[in-house]
């Protein structure tokens, strides 16, 4: 999707697109056009249930062209978040339309025209797209025609000065779907491990260690889990260092099962497609690594993500072994399918143990339950620090993202002892979104962390305004706030 900008001013060629206010008050641009017509747009909505209420459409052809009327709401509600959704709208209405280019027209008042004009050309360029390298029947009706959107509006060059920076981040987000969309007999740890090493040409650091220095440093918890697979596994450190050089480096760490069958606890096969996306923490930190460095943000960051397959096989894992991890510690399994914290325990101790971060954020598709919990819409997540805490809420509220903090505590973490080592890998059916997050914090070493369980938001099952079906991003562009927020705003 090609993205403009331009100094206000009625297009030549292809969709016009203006808003109309709720109870149908017209925007100048309508308003000149309903003169131009004769009253064609007023009579269009008249026999319409159009109201000007938020995100409603109506298309009205003109001598001139397609029009689209967007509805605004009330004006005074307009802000980055709603002219996101308003660009993922007029994306979805026009997409397949026939309509090749298209005009915005920004009307808003002076102090949030750029802001506006900005994100709503973020949310046309979120919502278009698409992961469709697979399909080799689609036709050119089956392509969106739609290539180009025009925004225009009084200060355009600094609109898409704003504009540029959050296409950075945009396109972290798609490297993220894209990493979660592939299926897992192209994206195994290997694979995912070398398209994450082509980002040493965005001025990343990369390092990849493999089986044998896991096996080196100990990392008994994470090879464990990949020991049943042809596949080898790998840990894959991404540094960016744009910040000053005394400032201590912030970490994201991300659970990368590239394909999740639950090993010899073997999963039922009804949804067992879906564990191709069980490697969507290590596509977010990925996704924000790439989105750091594009963007060339003033901050030094640290990516870790541990990338395994658990497959069933005769050198698989099995319920009653114990592993030892990096930390010392040693873990009895009782469910293989309790995988995923193995990999993130020895991930979250090497990257504290050999950086220390100033504070962690862990990322997983972790558990059923929080999916239980809080469905498709929300991300839980567990902190063990209130400021680092708010931190990441206000972030995730500032672009849209929904997060909701869960409890720890000990009575909750007693539930992971073992009786026979210093801890179990699953605990009872109760709670087991938050058990497991406490099975993460004995790992952390008191270092401040945040737990973000994304099992629910990782893949959207429908249409969303700014996330098309399929593999959503989550994530990414609500740490990269954080680390705007915390280490740009600071440094």
């Amino acid at each position: 999707m090609k993205i403009a900008f331009t100094k206000p001013g009625r297009p030549k060629k292809g969709a016009v697109v203006c808003a109309v206010m709720e109870g149908g008050k017209l925007s100048p641009t309508a308003r000149e056009i309903d003169r131009e017509t004769k009253g064609l747009i007023g009579t269009a909505i008249a026999g319409s249930r159009f109201s000007g209420k938020a995100n409603q459409t109506l298309t009205v052809f003109t001598p001139a062209g397609r029009v689209l009327l967007l509805g605004v709401g009330d004006p005074e509600k307009i802000d980055a978040k709603f002219a996101e959704t308003a660009g993922g709208t007029i994306y979805a209405a026009l997409a397949n339309s026939g309509e090749k280019e298209a005009t915005v027209m920004i009307e808003a008042s002076e102090d949030k025209r750029t802001e506006v004009a900005a994100h709503l050309a973020l949310g046309v360029t979120l919502r278009s797209y698409s992961f469709d390298i697979y399909k080799t029947k689609l036709t050119k009706d089956d392509k969106p025609t739609l290539a180009k959107v025009t925004v225009s509006v009084d200060g355009h060059t600094e609109a898409k000065k704003v504009y540029d920076v959050e296409a950075a981040v945009a396109e972290g987000v798609a490297f993220t779907r894209d990493l979660v969309s592939e299926p897992p007999n192209v994206l195994f740890p290997v694979e995912f491990a070398n398209r994450v090493a082509a980002m040493k040409d965005l001025g990343l650091k990369i390092e990849i260690l493999d089986e044998k220095q896991m096996a080196k440093l100990g990392m008994g918890a994470l090879l464990g889990v990949g020991q049943g697979s042809e596949r080898e596994s790998r840990m894959v450190v991404m540094r960016w260092e744009g910040g000053p050089k005394n400032q201590k480096p912030v970490a994201f760490i991300g659970k990368g099962v590239c394909f999740d069958t639950g090993g010899i606890s073997l999963k039922p096969a009804g949804g067992m497609e879906d564990m191709k996306f069980d490697m969507g923490g290590a596509g977010v930190v990925s996704g924000l690594m790439c989105g750091l460095a594009k963007r060339k943000a003033k901050a030094n960051v640290i990516g870790v993500i541990g990338l395994v397959e658990n497959m069933p096989d005769g050198n698989a894992q099995r319920p009653s072994d114990i592993v030892k991890s990096m930390s010392g510690q040693t873990i009895e399994i009782i469910n293989t399918d309790a995988e995923g914290r193995l990999v993130l325990a020895d991930a979250l101790w090497y990257t504290q143990d050999k950086y220390k971060p100033e504070f962690m954020i862990d990322l997983a598709t972790l558990t059923g339950a929080m999916m239980v919990a809080l469905g498709e819409e929300t991300c839980g997540y567990f902190a063990n620090d209130d400021t680092l805490a708010g931190e990441l809420q206000a972030a995730a509220d500032a672009v849209g993202e929904a997060v909701w903090r869960m409890p720890l505590g000990d009575a909750y973490n007693k539930m992971m002892d073992s009786d026979v080592a210093d801890m179990k890998n699953a605990g009872a059916r109760w709670a087991g979104a938050i058990t497991a997050a406490c099975f993460l914090e004995r790992f952390v070493n008191k270092v401040p962390w945040i737990h973000m369980d994304i099992a629910g938001v990782t893949w959207s099952r429908k249409d969303r305004p700014t996330t098309p079906k399929g593999a959503s991003g989550f994530g990414v562009r609500a740490l990269d706030r954080l680390v705007r927020d915390h280490c740009e705003k600071q440094g």
